[in-house]
Formats: C-alpha cells, structure tokens, sequence
C-alpha cells in the first residue's frame, strides 16, 4: 500500500533555497522514495509538493526529509505537511 506525503513549500524563495529544495526533491527520486512529485497552488505564499511511497518507507522518508531540512537550514522555506 502507498502512503502519500506532502511538503509545504514557501513559493517566494531566494536563490539557494531553490536550488536545495531541488536538491531534495532529486534525492527522493534518486534514492527511490518516489518516482514523481506533483506540484500544486496552496495559496498565495504556499505550494504543496506531494507524492506516494510505500507504506513501510514512510516513516524513513519522512526522517529523511526533516533530517534534510534540518541541515540545510530550510526551516523557514520547507516543511513536512501534516499525515
């Protein structure tokens, strides 16, 4: 079964933090979480990046993200959406 995770991603960025968000979003492809992310409008600061994994990679995306987060210092521009 897959388990859908979604990211919370500011859309007024500046340049490195474009670039780290890309950074990102290939090594979750890259590393096999997912094959797609898919992109849509929250609102006018917001845009939901949301994709599928496997049930049991949830939990070990999910850490991978907030660790990835973490060391990039994204706080600000990322951010795990809720289950």
């Amino acid at each position: 079964m897959e388990k859908a995770i979604q990211l919370k991603v500011r859309k007024d960025l500046d340049p490195r933090q474009q670039l780290t968000v890309i950074k990102l979003k290939g090594s979750l492809i890259s590393r096999g979480y997912t094959e797609i992310i898919h992109i849509s409008d929250q609102d006018q600061e917001f845009h939901i990046n949301s994709f599928a994994t496997s049930s049991e990679k949830s939990s070990e995306v999910q850490q991978y993200i907030a660790a990835f987060i973490n060391a990039e210092h994204i706080e600000d521009a990322v951010s795990l959406k809720g289950d």
